[in-house]
């Protein structure tokens, strides 16, 4: 430890390692420190490293090493308490709170022992006339821990009514313990109360609010705050993450995707930090985490999952159901050892009860992808499923209806009953709809099976229905690639149902059908060019003809009310590929509306969503929003996963457009559940992820975003999404590190979009992304790196004209210069040159608009020219009255920069010593807001700050 030569390096070295990471390392450099102070012969050095050793202890895995150096400072107090200084003093007094919890979370120190120290802590802090809130809170945690709830009650009363003095826990911590105090009394809404001065961030501290945001997440879900619940994981985790202390919030995160239909996140989380699962330096945390992690895996083994692989304990390989028996055995090893050292059973109790919760919702989307699709309980968009009866007359009741109405599941339903008849006797007409469906579920390549279909109809004395079927099959040839044989079959099929319609031998439904299979024919030889739109015109008007001629179809009858719906939707069809949008949306109106009379909205999806691309095209983007929302609501179960994702993909862009960034968000977050669903995770999945990591941005909802970004990046593929997707979300991402203080890390982003961006034609996003990254590379201390890449982006703005930016990478780049040893000179050429090329630019400036903004950026110049000469000790007073000067031109437009530098001005007669000056140019300001807006905030800080420099001169 040569490099420790005095008190000072070792302070230096102390403050560089408590910037480190959490973990081993951290404490291992703590060790190597103290054993430096030992060796500097200063007592101070040795009971600050000491500190220093326990407070990294404290914050890591390892807490049970706290107890040694903690014991060693106490009997260097007692012996030589004047060795202590008033900050190491506060500090031992200080500790004493985390020796109360750090005993009470190992189960070999007795509760004797415990009860003890707090006896001995009460009494050193009555000696150094403290208050006794930090003792009665310690209180407190020890009996609300062994469960003498009546003990902890009157602890916690005593807890809030003494005295808040400098030992008390920040408002952050203490508000924490409350909170979970009312969730253990069974008032989550009490304890939301009392937390939301953290989650709003009126305090904050090392550990806060990361707490309280994991601590809030059952309770959320139990008062059915779901949404809240799933912005306080996206931005809970991401303060967890890094840390290695806090296993039990993290636990709590895991809890939360196992409660919450999320249960391959929750893998995810335990693949992430595989020690959790071993650490044993502190084991309340570690059974909270095992308790966890028997609750998720319990959950995977109940939905048939016991045999899946899963994260677990380094060593071997672990499925679902041999981790859940693990960590069960282990949790309750190490709550036996709790209550055993407390005498109560509250502990495992309280396992017990957390492995055993039931989940809180069926799927809570959380917008970022798991590694695998998790598995859940059926969803609002699974179709309903046929009776659960099983008897053959039950199943096909259940199908008949569903056949009458409709509906999607019919198909499936005939199977059933196909598979439950066997070779047993059914009506033909049973087994006519039998092979009737069967045939349309095969598609185009069922064409020939509705020709036994037909025979069976025929044999049950409907001629009607085996003709509707017969065109049926001519239809699905048409679909093959045989539309002339399928016309010339079709036509024949008509003229006989006509005969029979007349003859009154079958019925207008049948009728109806046939004729629509010869609408379809037309309709498709239309699309393919194979035939004239006015033949197809011709035979669609015929159903609605045929079916409205015999008085409206009753809405009992939903096969006759569809025929004329589609009819509508043909030849609004027909009416579009005309050039007449808005006849075409009126008749697919009409569509739509028959179909919802006739009991089946789902029907109507389709027709809602060319409703809406025909409103997009003329402009009407509230009438297409409202067509898809109808679409979705129509949908409801029958809409496919992948059709979701389309509709609240588009109802997101809509709304976002106008302005509702909270309800695009919502929708982008649906729209990113159904992609997973639908296995596009990847793909349409990655996309929407994009696109709800911009609408969180939008709202400020910085640490989500950011969680859902990187999860989009993970997908984004140029070649499928555009570079352009992948260059906006890594800004996006880079906006919100920037915003989050993780500075570094934004500049990687930004510098990652910017490498993408260089490659384009046009190259203002370029230039842009070089200078944001510049500007987190600058955050973030590194200073050449910040120097290289402002250079990079001022040569890109003068390449494209932009004067006003080029100006500003040049002053960030002497305002870099200054930070350097020696850089004086250097800073000063960078800002002359930004002055010089702003006066450049007024030369030549073509219009008026131009000429201000030109003159502000001059003037700004000059002001930020004039604070740099200030600060490396030179005079700068030219500058500040060049840039009063241009300010002042700019009239009431510059009056607040004009002030602004006015102060600057006098602050720095101020110090050079020049009274006169200084006072003269705060009655200036205070002249110049004579009568000025008193409510305006900018207006009463340049008087005060006037008032006090003209103060200071007199």
């Amino acid at each position: 430890m040569t490099e420790i030569s005095d008190l000072a390096a070792l302070r230096r070295a102390m403050a560089e390692n408590a910037e480190r990471p959490e973990g081993p390392a951290r404490n291992a450099r703590a060790e190597q420190l103290l054993a430096a102070a030992e060796g500097l012969n200063v007592p101070l050095a040795v009971i600050e490293a000491l500190g220093h050793q326990l407070s990294v202890y404290n914050y890591s895995s390892e807490k049970d090493k706290m107890f040694v150096p903690f014991a060693r400072l106490l009997r260097l107090w007692d012996e030589r308490p004047g060795d202590f200084d008033a900050y190491e003093t506060h500090s031992l007094h200080w500790v004493f709170k985390w020796m109360s919890a750090g005993m009470l979370d190992q189960p070999h120190i007795p509760l004797a022992s415990i009860e003890k120290w707090l006896g001995e802590m009460e009494r050193r802090y009555r000696l150094a006339g403290y208050s006794e809130r930090a003792v009665r809170g310690a209180e407190f945690s020890v009996a609300a821990h062994i469960g003498d709830l009546a003990r902890a009650e009157r602890a916690y009363a005593a807890w809030l009514a003494a005295d808040r003095d400098e030992m008390a826990d920040c408002h952050a911590c203490e508000l924490y313990g409350q909170g979970l105090w009312q969730v253990e009394r069974g008032r989550d809404a009490a304890a939301l109360t009392a937390w939301r001065p953290v989650l709003e961030g009126e305090f904050s501290c090392a550990h806060e609010p990361h707490s309280v945001l994991a601590a809030s997440l059952v309770p959320l879900l139990r008062l059915g705050r779901v949404e809240e619940a799933r912005a306080h994981h996206l931005r809970g985790l991401r303060l967890v993450r890094p840390m290695e202390s806090m296993r039990a919030a993290y636990a709590e995160h895991v809890e939360f995707c196992a409660l919450s239909g999320n249960e391959a996140r929750g893998l995810e989380l335990l693949a992430e930090r595989p020690a959790y699962f071993t650490d044993t330096g502190h084991p309340r945390s570690r059974l909270d985490f095992l308790a966890v992690v028997t609750l998720l895996t319990d959950r995977l083994t109940e939905l048939g999952l016991g045999d899946e692989p899963v994260p677990g304990p380094a060593g071997r390989a672990w499925t679902a159901r041999d981790l859940a028996a693990h960590a069960r055995t282990e949790a309750l090893a190490l709550a036996e050892r709790f209550d055993a050292r407390n005498g109560t059973s509250y502990v495992g109790d309280r396992t017990r009860a957390r492995m055993a919760r039931r989940p809180l919702v069926d799927r809570l989307p959380l917008g970022v992808r798991t590694p695998r699709p998790a598995p859940a309980a059926p969803s609002a968009a699974t179709p309903p499923a046929p009776a659960a009866e099983t008897s053959l007359p039950a199943l096909l009741a259940e199908a008949h209806r569903l056949a009458d109405t409709l509906r999607p599941e019919a198909v499936d339903a005939w199977a059933a009953v196909a598979r439950a008849a066997g070779d047993s006797e059914l009506a033909p007409a049973d087994r006519a709809l039998i092979a009737d469906h069967e045939a349309m579920s095969r598609g185009p390549e069922g064409a020939e099976l509705f020709e036994r279909a037909a025979e069976l109809y025929a044999a049950a004395g409907d001629p009607g229905e085996a003709l509707a079927a017969r065109a049926r099959g001519a239809y699905f040839r048409a679909l093959r690639g045989e539309p002339d044989t399928a016309l010339a079959r079709v036509t024949g099929l008509s003229e006989e149902v006509r005969a029979l319609y007349a003859a009154e031998a079958t019925g207008v439904r049948q009728t109806a059908s046939v004729l629509m299979s010869r609408a379809r024919i037309l309709m498709h030889r239309a699309r393919t060019g194979a035939g004239p739109a006015r033949d197809a015109e011709a035979a669609v008007r015929e159903v609605p003809a045929l079916v409205e001629g015999h008085g409206t179809p009753d809405e009992g009858d939903a096969r006759l009310v569809a025929r004329v719906a589609e009819s509508w939707g043909m030849l609004a069809e027909l009416a579009g590929a005309a050039g007449d949008g808005a006849g075409a949306a009126e008749l697919l109106r009409r569509a739509v509306a028959e179909y919802v009379r006739a009991g089946v909205p789902w029907c109507a999806v389709e027709y809602e969503v060319q409703i809406a691309a025909l409103a997009e095209e003329a402009g009407d983007r509230e009438e297409a929003e409202r067509a898809l929302r109808a679409a979705l609501e129509h949908g409801g179960p029958y809409v496919e996963p992948a059709g979701q994702v389309q509709l609240h993909l588009r109802i997101a862009e809509l709304a976002a457009g106008r302005g509702e960034v909270a309800a695009a968000a919502e929708h982008a977050l649906q729209a990113t559940h159904w992609a997973d669903r639908a296995g596009e995770s990847g793909t349409s999945g990655a996309w929407a992820r994009q696109r709800l990591g911009g609408y969180l941005l939008r709202q400020g909802r910085c640490a989500e975003a950011a969680e859902v970004l990187e999860s989009a990046l993970a997908d984004l593929r140029a070649e499928t999404h555009g570079d352009g997707a992948v260059v906006q979300a890594r800004w996006w991402l880079g906006d919100c590190l920037e915003e989050l203080g993780e500075h570094r890390a934004a500049a990687e982003q930004r510098l990652l979009a910017a490498d993408i961006a260089r490659h384009w034609p046009e190259q203002r996003d370029h230039a842009t992304l070089a200078h944001l990254a510049a500007d987190s590379l600058g955050s973030a201390g590194l200073v050449a790196e910040a120097d290289r890449a402002y250079a990079r982006a001022g040569e890109l703005w003068r390449a494209l004209g932009d004067t006003r930016l080029l100006v500003r990478s040049l002053r960030a780049r002497a305002w870099l210069a200054l930070r350097e040893d020696a850089g004086t000179a250097e800073a000063e050429g960078l800002m002359a040159e930004a002055v010089e090329v702003c006066e450049e630019a007024l030369e030549d400036a073509a219009d008026s608009r131009a000429l201000g903004g030109l003159t502000r950026e001059l003037a700004q110049t000059h002001r930020q020219f004039g604070d740099l000469l200030a600060q490396a000790g030179g005079p700068g007073g030219v500058h500040f009255e060049r840039a009063i000067t241009l300010f002042g031109s700019l009239g009431p437009a510059g009056l607040h920069d004009r002030t602004a530098a006015e102060l600057a001005a006098a602050e720095l007669a101020t110090e050079l010593g020049h009274p006169e000056e200084a006072a003269a140019r705060a009655r200036v300001v205070l002249a110049a807001y004579e009568n000025a807006d008193e409510t305006d905030g900018t207006v009463r800080t340049r008087r005060a700050e006037a008032a006090r420099l003209l103060g200071t001169a007199e």
